[in-house]
């Protein structure tokens, strides 16, 4: 049985619901490890930092937005949607508004992308912009990849690799082994918050014909799959610092291994459905903890 939509809230609460204000600190993670990384290399530019944080925060709400649209319009926002509610399928935002908010927001990061250029130099041109194109076609365009079993390896690589190597870039103006290294743990724990989303609608979105990943491995192997992906992010920092790649102090990152090891037993035993939104909301915090503790480990090896 469908459960009753919410009551409708005021516009201004219906944007701040779409904006998804738990899904920001994906984001946040990769520019605070880039950035903490970067400064092993070269001086900390406050400046550059802040743009690059209000970049990155706006191509995600550009993702949330366009993600809020396309479901829509897909079908895949249906009343059994286990998650929160989405904005334009609840009537609380019209598809046209929905459609001018993903064009304000795409333009806010342009212009922040494009100070970054006058700043640092066009190689941020391709970065900026084919994030933004992976923004708005996870779910949009006429081959959605978020559609097609593609959005995990796509968003290790754009909100794991790029954006951690953007954001260092953006601090030394060069792209190093050490940047990407520091992306390999970032970009597993933001493909986990992925998995768990995945897998938490794993039976609707098979009933929507919306093929992720985990509809096409299946229940027991996406939970697999987020295990992997969160020891493995640990394990990485360890294998990295140990040769060098990362300072040895990023085994500070390692505090966030017990809610790891937790939350990794807690998606093995089972959890379904609506059970699984607390563990989306830790799964993200881990990840910020995680970003923000390999950029601190790269702060204290200058130090």
């Amino acid at each position: 049985m469908s459960a009753a939509a919410p009551p409708a809230p005021p516009k201004r609460r219906a944007w701040l619901l779409a904006v998804r204000p738990p899904t920001l600190p994906a984001a946040v993670s990769p520019v605070l490890a880039g950035t903490g990384i970067a400064a092993v290399d070269g001086d900390f530019e406050a400046g550059r930092f802040f743009l690059a944080l209000i970049g990155a925060i706006f191509i995600q709400i550009v993702v949330n937005f366009a993600n809020d649209l396309s479901d829509f319009r897909r079908g895949a926002d249906t009343p059994d949607r286990l998650g929160p509610p989405r904005a334009v399928a609840q009537g609380w935002l019209s598809q046209r508004e929905m459609t001018v908010g993903i064009a304000l927001a795409t333009a806010a990061a342009l212009i922040v992308g494009i100070v970054l250029i006058i700043i640092v130099g066009w190689p941020i041109l391709p970065i900026g912009a084919l994030s933004l194109i992976a923004a708005v076609t996870y779910t949009g365009g006429p081959l959605p990849y978020g559609y097609r079993g593609l959005g995990d390896v796509i968003c290790f690589l754009f909100f794991g690799f790029v954006a951690v190597m953007g954001a260092g870039y953006v601090q030394i103006e060069e792209l190093t082994w050490e940047l990407a290294a520091a992306s390999v743990p970032v970009g597993c724990l933001v493909t986990a918050i992925l998995v768990v989303n995945n897998l938490r609608d794993i039976h609707t979105d098979r009933a929507s014909h919306k093929r992720t990943l985990a509809v096409t491995i299946g229940e027991r192997n996406t939970r697999i799959e987020y295990v992997v992906l969160t020891i493995g992010a640990f394990v990485g920092i360890a294998v990295f610092a140990s040769v060098g790649l990362i300072p040895y102090y990023c085994y500070i990152a390692w505090i966030g291994l017990p809610p790891a090891m937790w939350l990794a037993r807690e998606i093995v035993t089972g959890r379904e459905g609506s059970a699984l939104n607390p563990m989306l909301k830790r799964t993200a915090q881990l990840h910020l903890l995680v970003g923000a503790l390999i950029g601190l480990g790269g702060v204290l090896a200058t130090l």
